[in-house]
């Protein structure tokens, strides 16, 4: 039998019993420290495997395919993406169960080998097409959307932004007032603005309820920007 002696520090203090995992019974497993409502606990072995207490009642969980445990993951099931979880001592299987579109049955992939502002969630074994937000363009290396220009190997920020950057402005104009970094209004949208980094153009939305005046090149209060104040 396999005893779960090495339990985690949140179960260390409470009262120890017999559960099945998989079908095995596993002794001395930690009971819940909570008697009312749902927590999730690291398994001391495994990254695949959980302790779920839920009103007081224990059982041990697995991730899906392409998912670990981490405690801060809400992926599925309280599991993360395997790339953003640090096990630590305990294993991982990351074994793949593949399906068309998908390595994993969960996971992030890109649209393509080309520069490209898709990605691929997969969820359940199923792909789903998924769009960056606007200016951007997904990034393998963090499994996420970023700028354009810090992917310049393959893509061409300005075909991506639909904005090419002066390389100087004139001295007295309000964009020279952020130089190196100027910035540049974005034709019929008050929401946002173009930026130039290194001589790149980044799309920005301005915050949640702010909208962008040309006059100032800056987000303000809607009331300050009298033909944005209603959108």
């Amino acid at each position: 039998m396999f005893a779960l002696r090495r339990a985690v520090p949140a179960f260390a203090l409470f009262a120890l019993f017999s559960i099945v995992e998989g079908g095995v019974l596993v002794e001395d497993a930690p009971a819940c420290p909570e008697q009312h409502g749902i927590q999730a606990y690291a398994h001391p072995e495994s990254c695949n495997l959980f302790f779920l207490c839920t009103n007081g009642t224990l059982t041990v969980e697995q991730c899906e395919n392409g998912l670990l445990f981490d405690g801060k993951g809400a992926v599925h099931h309280h599991c993360n993406y395997h790339w953003a979880v640090e096990c630590g001592h305990r294993k991982s299987d990351l074994t793949p169960i593949s399906t068309p579109g998908c390595e994993y049955q969960f996971g992030i992939y890109p649209h393509s080998d080309e520069c490209s502002t898709h990605y691929v969630k997969c969820a359940h074994g199923e792909p789903h097409a998924e769009e960056c937000d606007a200016g951007l363009v997904y990034d393998e290396r963090i499994h996420g959307c970023n700028w354009p220009d810090l992917l310049i190997e393959k893509c061409n920020p300005e075909a991506v932004v639909g904005f090419k950057c002066p390389t100087k402005v004139p001295s007295n104009s309000i964009a020279a007032k952020f130089w190196p970094y100027p910035r540049f209004p974005v034709p019929g949208d008050c929401h946002r603005l173009i930026t130039c980094v290194n001589g790149y153009p980044r799309l920005i939305t301005c915050g949640e309820g702010k909208v962008f005046d040309e006059s100032s090149l800056t987000c303000e209060d809607p009331e300050h920007v009298p033909h944005c104040n209603h959108l």
